[in-house]
């Protein structure tokens, strides 16, 4: 798959939707000079319902496309394809991956002081136990919840509102007596308002996005082309103005956006822009 003008010294992040673009910001605070190329499979939004088998095949495919763009590495911005797919993105990929959850365990380690952490994040990302693994591998006291409407109240554009902050207060309903709470989906950042409030300002709040970035940047020195800003190419696998008018809730979309499209029988050509004409089964398989 060629992008042209071609992209420099790329980085590929992906994403079920929209949320992973608080991943893609906090990347690019961390490298301005770099080129992105970010998938959100919006096609198929959301993940966190999915079966992990099925998860896993939407990521390996994902990242197949995006090794064919020529990424120099691969940042898995989704938290419930990270708990299910990393160690085989891992083994299947050239270039590195990431995903958000060690950073995130490792962030929120530093930050208590008590040895009790809660997660909050999807049902695919919580019934998972990546989170909770990780933390109690590292002698962390544990408390898990999904809390699946809150994606919701983001994409209608409702995170500072009352509704939001009654199912915030719903889920955190019932939690031990956490000092740190790991925001494990990339929308919940954008509640990081209403969560501080619920939790109050004694409950240290970890977002998975900055740890990230700063994972990331620390493995990559400044691109030779240091004296603009990066270019980003924004690939959809659903309908590029639905895509655009629920980023706005994310902060909006900063780059150019080329469409694909999924068909009921799998992954079909489709592309909006003519620079860039993979085949079917390139898209998202081998």
């Amino acid at each position: 798959m060629t992008i042209k003008p071609p992209l420099h010294h790329a980085l590929g992040v992906f994403d079920s939707g929209v949320g992973g673009l608080t991943v893609l910001k906090a990347l690019r605070l961390q490298m301005p000079h770099r080129d992105f190329v970010y998938l959100g499979d919006t096609a198929r939004v959301p993940y966190g319902r999915k079966p992990p088998e099925m998860v896993a095949a939407f990521a390996e495919g994902i990242a197949d496309l995006l090794c064919e763009t020529g990424v120099e590495g691969i940042v898995v911005a989704c938290n419930t394809a990270s708990a299910v797919a990393l160690p085989n993105l891992r083994e299947r990929c050239a270039v590195p991956v990431w995903g958000v959850i060690d950073p995130g365990v490792e962030a929120a380690t530093r930050a208590t002081r008590t040895g009790w952490v809660g997660v909050i994040g999807t049902a695919g990302t919580i019934a998972s136990g990546a989170y909770q693994r990780a933390l109690q591998k590292r002698g962390i006291h544990a408390w898990a919840r999904a809390c699946p409407m809150l994606v919701h109240a983001v994409e209608e554009g409702l995170a500072d509102s009352e509704e939001a902050e009654l199912l915030v207060r719903h889920y955190l309903n019932g939690r031990p007596a956490i000092d740190t709470l790991i925001l494990g989906c990339t929308h919940y950042p954008l509640l990081r308002g209403v969560i501080q409030r619920v939790t109050g300002k004694g409950v240290r709040l970890v977002d998975s996005a900055e740890a990230i970035a700063e994972t990331v940047s620390a493995a990559f020195a400044p691109p030779p082309r240091c004296f603009a800003l990066g270019r980003v190419v924004h690939l959809v696998t659903g309908d590029p103005a639905a895509f655009a008018h629920t980023a706005a809730a994310a902060g909006g979309l900063d780059g150019e956006t080329i469409a694909l499209t999924v068909s009921g029988a799998g992954i079909s050509a489709g592309l909006t822009d003519e620079s860039v004409r993979p085949t079917a089964n390139q898209l998202f398989r081998r």
